[in-house]
């Protein structure tokens, strides 16, 4: 599990430094400043539970059953809420109406949000001073 844990956080990484990169880059001719600012918040989300993941999948003090859990729900976090930004922000751009999906941007965030729940329970559980 590390291991899936730990590639799904470097997959993360590259794809969030390669998307912060066409935002800033390949995004300012074709839509305006505030969906960029949108699609640059869904990279730095991603970014940042790429960087969990890895801490994720390189430590002890969690539990294999809650890594499993906080896996998840990072992943399918991430993919509702970074994902749905990433769509609505461009939206202009596609013949897909994402703002038919735009309660999946809350969604994900709440996944996000209980992962890191998940973890602080496990720490606090944890007999590691």
């Amino acid at each position: 599990m590390n291991k899936k844990i730990l590639l799904t956080g470097a997959i993360f990484g590259i794809t969030g430094v390669i998307l912060g990169a066409f935002a800033a880059h390949g995004l300012q001719k074709i839509v305006d400043a505030e969906a960029i600012k949108s699609f640059e918040t869904g990279v730095r989300y991603q970014i940042y539970h790429a960087i969990l993941l890895l801490i994720l999948g390189g430590t002890s003090f969690v539990t294999y059953k809650r890594k499993k859990v906080m896996f998840y729900l990072i992943v399918i976090g991430l993919i509702f809420f970074s994902g749905s930004i990433y769509g609505l922000a461009t939206n202009d751009l596609s013949s897909f109406d994402f703002k038919a999906i735009a309660m999946m941007t809350p969604a994900g965030g709440f996944l996000l949000i209980l992962a890191w729940m998940v973890m602080l329970i496990d720490i606090l559980k944890s007999k590691v001073d």
